[in-house]
C-alpha cells in the first residue's frame, strides 16, 4: 500500500525485515518498486552497502528488480499524472532511476522468457507508446488551430491600426503621408510592439507543435523530447494569447484616450479573463509536464 512510515517503524524494530522474501523470492523493495512507491524503493538509500545484496535477488522467474519495473504499471497507479505521453514519460524515468541502482552486470540479465529489462520494458510498454503518440498529436493539432487563428487576427490587425493613417498630402512631396494618426502616442507604441509579439510568438507556437506532429515517436523521445516541446509551445502559445489581449485592450485607449477613459478600462478588465481562464485550464498539464522534466525526482 505504500505506507512509508508504518515500515520505517517496523525496520527500526525488526532490521532483519530487509532480507524477508516473500513465497517468489522478492523482498518488500522489490514489491515496492513493481507498485511504484518510491518512499519506500528510497530507504534503500539509507541503508548503505547492503542495497547491493539486496538488489540482485532474482525470484522464481529469474527476474531481478530492473524487470519489475519493465512491467507496466497499472492504471490507477498513473491516473494523477495529466496525459498518456507524461504516464509514458513516468515510466520512463522510474526505469531509469532503477537502473542507476542496479549493479551493471544484472541490468542485461536475461529472465527464463529471453528478456533482459530493457526489452521487457518495451514490450509491456508498446500500447501506451502507441497512446501517448495519439494523445499528443491530438494536443498539438488543437493548439496549432488556436495559434494559426491568433496570427491570423493579430497581422491583419497589423495593418489596420487604430485610429487610421494620415491621409494628407505631404507639402514637400505632395504625396500622402501613410503614417497612422496616433503613431507618436506611447499606447500606440505599446499596440504595435504587443501586436508583434503576438504574431511572432504565435508563429513559433505552430513550428513548435508542428515538429511535435512530425517527430518519430519513439521510446525515449518521451523522456525529454517530446516533453520539452510540449512545455515551450504552451509558453509560446499563452504568450500569444497574453499579448493579443494587450494589444486588443491598448487599441481602446488609443481610441479613446479623451474622455470616456472607463471604457478601455472596463474592456481591458474584461480582456483578463480569457488569460486566466486559459491558466486555470492548462495548469495542472503545464506543472505536470514541469515537474516530470526539470523537477522529477528520477532526473
Amino acid at each position: 500500500m505504500g505506507n512509508t512510515k508504518f515500515l520505517v517503524e517496523l525496520i527500526r524494530q525488526y532490521p532483519d525485515l530487509i532480507w524477508k522474501v516473500n513465497d517468489n523470492n522478492q523482498t518488500i523493495f522489490h514489491i515496492a518498486v513493481k507498485h511504484r512507491h518510491e518512499g519506500i524503493y528510497n530507504l534503500l538509500y539509507e541503508i548503505g552497502a547492503m542495497k547491493d545484496l539486496i538488489t540482485p535477488l532474482r525470484d522464481g522467474h529469474e527476474n531481478n528488480m530492473l524487470h519489475l519495473v519493465g512491467t507496466r504499471a497499472k492504471q490507477k497507479q498513473l491516473e494523477d499524472v495529466s496525459g498518456v505521453a507524461l504516464q509514458m514519460q513516468r515510466e520512463l524515468l522510474w526505469f531509469k532511476e532503477v537502473k542507476n541502482m542496479i549493479p551493471l552486470s544484472y541490468r542485461e540479465r536475461k529472465n527464463e522468457d529471453g528478456l533482459t529489462p530493457h526489452e521487457l520494458f518495451t514490450m509491456e510498454h508498446k500500447e501506451l507508446v502507441i497512446e501517448g503518440e495519439k494523445w499528443l498529436k491530438g494536443t498539438a493539432n488543437q493548439c496549432m488551430v488556436v495559434a494559426a487563428l491568433i496570427a491570423t487576427i493579430v497581422f491583419a490587425a497589423a495593418f489596420t491600426v487604430p485610429g487610421g493613417y494620415d491621409q494628407t498630402n505631404d507639402k514637400t512631396t505632395g504625396q500622402r503621408n501613410g503614417i497612422p494618426v496616433f503613431h507618436s502616442k506611447v499606447t500606440f507604441i505599446v499596440f504595435v510592439v504587443a501586436d508583434a509579439i503576438s504574431l511572432f510568438a504565435s508563429c513559433a507556437s505552430i513550428l513548435i507543435f508542428l515538429s511535435i506532429l512530425t517527430s518519430r515517436y519513439a521510446e525515449r523521445d518521451f523522456l525529454e523530447s517530446l516533453p520539452k516541446k510540449l512545455i515551450l509551445g504552451l509558453v509560446t502559445l499563452f504568450l500569444s494569447i497574453t499579448t493579443m489581449t494587450v494589444a486588443f485592450g491598448i487599441s481602446f485607449f488609443v481610441l479613446y484616450h479623451k474622455g470616456l477613459l472607463w471604457v478601455p478600462i472596463l474592456i481591458c478588465v474584461f480582456g483578463v479573463l480569457p488569460v486566466l481562464l486559459y491558466v486555470k485550464l492548462q495548469y495542472a498539464l503545464f506543472i505536470d509536464v514541469i515537474s516530470s522534466t526539470y523537477a522529477s525526482r528520477f532526473v
